[in-house]
């Protein structure tokens, strides 16, 4: 089987979403696919020339990134004809009953907002670190776990990430894209 180039388009905006996309790569890499990461709205990488579209969003302020849509609305057609996915990085994601795409409020309201539905979907609590945000992010963030019961003390750094969730994903992926008709 030829090597597969697989796309893992991503918005973040204190650096977990990235380093999120680099924890899959080596899973997807171990399957043969070479990675190409590209940043929005940054980069704007065209879908042609790749096998497989990843994209990744976090959240921030209780929205995705717009230039995510308008990437998936550029490119909708061509990403229907490739394997894709998407994930979501949310804080939401930290309490188990909130992690997938039934469940995670943030996730739902995008997909009912995309015109792409992607063909599997993934959602992943996020890091907390008060000290690194913007203080009108900070404020955001503090009084939204202070009004979902979680941390809100300023010297309050935590994961929340599953990665073994997040290399079940990039497996997953993995997989069907090896397996997907020629």
């Amino acid at each position: 089987m030829s090597e597969q180039k697989v796309l893992v388009v991503y918005s973040g905006v204190y650096g977990h979403t990235h380093k999120v996309c680099e924890a899959m790569r080596p899973v997807l890499e171990a399957h043969g696919a070479t990675v190409t990461l590209a940043a929005l709205p940054e980069e704007q990488p065209e879908p042609s020339a790749f096998d497989a579209v990843l994209i990744g969003a976090a959240i921030r302020n209780g929205k995705h990134n717009p230039a995510v849509l308008e990437f998936i609305e550029r490119h909708q057609a061509m990403l229907a004809q490739k394997v894709n996915a998407f994930f979501s990085i949310n804080l939401v994601a930290r309490k188990p009953h909130k992690n997938t795409a039934e469940t995670n409020p943030y996730t739902r309201a995008f997909l009912q907002s995309s015109p792409w539905q992607p063909q599997q979907v993934g959602v992943f609590g996020g890091r907390l670190d008060y000290r690194r945000y913007r203080p009108f992010d900070r404020w955001v963030i503090r009084f939204i776990m202070w009004m979902n019961k979680g941390p809100t003390d300023l010297d309050t750094q935590v994961e929340f990430t599953d990665w073994d969730a997040v290399a079940r994903f990039a497996e997953d992926f993995a997989v069907r894209l090896k397996t997907r008709p020629a």
